[in-house]
């Protein structure tokens, strides 16, 4: 039986492109500590599920070193290419075109781990069952997520408000789940996972730093099509063109403190 692939909204502009190089960029010390407490360690082999442009293949290359191996999976030959070319000096990572879902490999895996992933899947369970059995016993599968519902202003600015309100509606109405970081921990139990472990990491951004306004900004100029399919909003509401601009502005005239979506991690192992 063939599958359809996961759903993900976002495409693969060179505008996406630059806008997941600054969410990437955005969340890499978060990443980085959470692969960390998980276990990952030098000359293990590890699949990295929606690699997408290999961020994380090429964090976990650092930690594994050149004894380990790392393959990064992802649906999308185009953000493969961008990969392959940024990996050119790690000859432990490959790439290979795939469903996270059907893919499978003839040799198990010491790690299998996904960052942002399982947010776009219908049915994340299943994906987490079907990579369980990738893994060799005792094997460990981490996962990382959003939890948009952490995500505010300090004190409030009405148009980020408003804003992670579009968001969240353009990606439920997509089949997307922007909360599913609260939800890893009882994901990996439910796929078999054993031994899982949990926490999150919050960013806080102060008032004169642009990256919040620019990463909310660049989710928003993402999903403004499906924003104004669901009638949420018209273009000249959003006004995307200086919808960063205007939000920027606002936390500075409030002195507010924007909340990134919290990362959260969640490891569990194969049992022996």
């Amino acid at each position: 039986m063939t599958q359809t692939a996961p759903s993900y909204v976002l495409g693969s502009s060179e505008q996406e492109i630059a806008r997941l190089d600054g969410q990437a960029a955005s969340i890499e010390a978060a990443t980085r500590l959470l692969l960390r407490a998980a276990g990952i360690g030098p000359g293990m082999r590890v699949l990295d599920l929606g690699t997408g442009l290999g961020h994380v293949a090429g964090l976990v290359a650092e930690l594994v070193g050149p004894g380990g191996q790392v393959v990064g999976l992802d649906t999308s030959a185009r953000l493969l290419d961008v990969a392959r070319e940024r990996a050119r000096d790690r000859p432990q990572v490959t790439f290979v075109e795939g469903d996270v879902r059907s893919w499978r490999d003839a040799e198990p895996f010491d790690v299998v781990v996904g960052r942002l992933i399982l947010f776009h899947l219908h049915d994340a369970g299943a994906a987490l069952r079907h990579q369980r059995t990738a893994l060799r016993p005792g094997g460990l599968m981490l996962v990382l997520d959003f939890d948009l519902g952490s995500s505010r202003a300090d004190p409030p600015v009405p148009l980020v408000t408003q804003a992670l309100g579009w968001v969240d509606a353009a990606f439920r109405s997509a089949g997307a789940n922007p909360t599913i970081g609260t939800r890893l921990a009882p994901l990996l139990a439910g796929a078999g996972l054993v031994d899982v472990q949990t926490f999150g990491v919050q960013g806080y951004l102060a008032p004169d730093d642009p990256r919040g306004p620019a990463l909310l900004g660049g989710v928003v100029r993402a999903v403004a099509p499906q924003i104004m399919a669901l009638g949420l909003a018209t273009a000249e509401q959003i006004g995307i063109e200086t919808l960063a601009e205007r939000i920027d502005a606002a936390t500075r005239a409030t002195g507010s403190v924007v909340l990134p979506p919290a990362l959260a991690g969640a490891w569990g192992r194969r049992a022996l």
